[in-house]
């Protein structure tokens, strides 16, 4: 299975936000969306980084009282880690594992944005792939016997 499937089936909608929105105006929008993260786009469209709740959490514990009044380029994680609607789900996990990251933006080979996946969408890919095939192989024992 791969990124791309994932996407068919959970669409490419990806909730971003701007590097000068406050560390508050990012923490409602992930809030609102019931997401864990955001992409960082400039005025330009581009690509800047992704802020997620662990972001938050880490630049509250390093400047404390006020924090919700920076922006979000102060905070965001600017280095992506990213996939291709190519890649295998397992590979991507592989790499999460490996990065330490729980959201991979999912990137075409000019670099445009097709999505957004997470370790959540990951995990719910292969367990519905495990049950499929556990259920091919319970109809294959049946249909033998």
């Amino acid at each position: 299975m791969v990124i791309g499937s994932i996407l068919k089936v959970k669409g490419d909608t990806v909730i971003t936000v701007r590097p000068e929105d406050s560390i508050l105006d990012v923490a409602r929008t992930l809030t609102t969306h019931r997401i864990g993260a955001a992409l960082v786009r400039d005025a330009a469209g581009r690509l800047r980084g992704i802020i997620s709740e662990r972001d938050i959490v880490r630049g509250m514990a390093g400047h404390g009282p006020g924090t919700t009044g920076l922006p979000a380029s102060q905070f965001m994680t600017r280095e992506l880690v990213t996939v291709r609607r190519e890649t295998l789900v397992t590979e991507a996990l592989a790499l999460m594992t490996q990065r330490r990251v729980r959201h991979l933006p999912v990137l075409d080979g000019a670099g445009a944005l097709h999505g957004l996946v997470s370790i959540g969408d990951l995990v719910k890919a292969r367990i519905e792939a495990a049950e499929q095939e556990a259920e091919a192989l319970k109809d294959y024992v049946v249909s033998a016997g």
